[in-house]
């Protein structure tokens, strides 16, 4: 019995690694690979496991001719699913570059043999900015713990001043900690939580901290009422603050940018055969006027008064 379970995982292994729906296996494959591990079995013994694995949901294909050929139908991931994984960690500013290398080899492991070398062929680890701080990544495996473990946390802050050196936020002190929830915003992690010295739900950005430990304190209870969703929205997509209606004279191109910002739901409008205006719902800061402001003139701020007025006069403190 124990000779046939290890058996049935070693055609299994043999099966994943080697066959795709292009790439099939032929018993003698099967019969080979067995003999190198040590497994003897007979040509008939093959037909048998193969229906043993299908019986537990094994897609397995079966191509009968003098020489029967095996393929694994489908992996755990499709070719394009692996591919979008690999691209979205290459391309992720918040994994280093040794870190995007080991996880794309990981997760080409899920394919074939064959597949794996398209998908390496492929590769590219993106040269945009990435951290050199490979503790980010244990970091989240961290928070990650003490959320489901229901404990606190606490830990260092830092910033960086003019010289780019670490600066300690807090006078150097550690933060204590509930976390609630990660969230990835912007290409960067984020940690929701209540923070006992702001004595309120905040967040901390992941790539910031240092030194997390996970203390035996059971974590302050998420208010009941708490909303993840519109929480975020507000930190994240310029609605932290008094809410406030504006009137946007966009020019047309700039439609997506408009759906993207503020969802499909947004009120739009055409004014003209190049404009269109949209009303949106913000909270007038620096973090808005600083998004209208990356557009160059091709969005406008038209009303209320008060808001045209704010925005000229930061545009006018900037010129001085």
């Amino acid at each position: 019995m124990h000779e046939t379970k290890s058996r049935l995982l070693y055609i299994l292994l043999y099966l994943w690694q080697n066959t795709d729906a292009e790439h099939y296996a032929t018993t003698g494959d099967i019969l080979t690979y067995l003999k190198e591990n040590g497994i003897s079995c007979d040509r008939k013994t093959i037909p048998g496991d193969i229906a043993k694995l299908c019986d537990i949901g094994i897609d397995i294909e079966e191509e009968r001719s003098r020489e029967n050929r095996y393929s694994l139908s489908s992996h755990l991931f499709t070719l394009p699913e692996v591919k979008l994984l690999m691209d979205a960690v290459g391309s992720s500013k918040f994994i280093t570059a040794k870190k995007s290398s080991e996880l794309a080899n990981k997760l080409s492991q899920m394919t074939s043999v064959y597949q794996s070398e398209e998908l390496k062929r492929n590769i590219y680890i993106s040269e945009r900015v990435k951290p050199m701080n490979e503790q980010i990544y244990y970091l989240v495996d961290n928070i990650n713990t003490a959320i489901n473990q229901g404990k606190q946390i606490s830990f260092l802050y830092f910033h960086y001043n003019q010289y780019r050196e670490e600066v300690p936020n807090n006078d150097g002190k550690r933060y204590h900690f509930s976390p609630y929830y990660l969230v990835w915003n912007e290409d960067h992690y984020y940690v929701v939580g209540f923070c006992e010295k702001h004595q309120r739900i905040t967040t901390f950005r992941v790539d910031r901290m240092k030194s997390i430990s996970i203390l035996c304190s059971d974590a302050v209870p998420q208010p009941k009422d708490f909303n993840l969703p519109d929480f975020t929205r507000q930190v994240f997509d310029m609605y932290d603050g008094t809410k406030e209606k504006v009137t946007l004279l966009c020019k047309n191109e700039l439609m997506n940018y408009i759906v993207d910002k503020f969802g499909d739901e947004v009120e739009t409008s055409p004014t003209d055969n190049s404009h269109f205006k949209a009303v949106v719902e913000v909270s007038v800061s620096q973090t808005f006027f600083a998004w209208v402001f990356q557009f160059n003139g091709d969005i406008i701020i038209t009303n209320p008064s008060a808001v045209v007025s704010r925005y000229r006069e930061m545009l006018e403190n900037a010129l001085k």
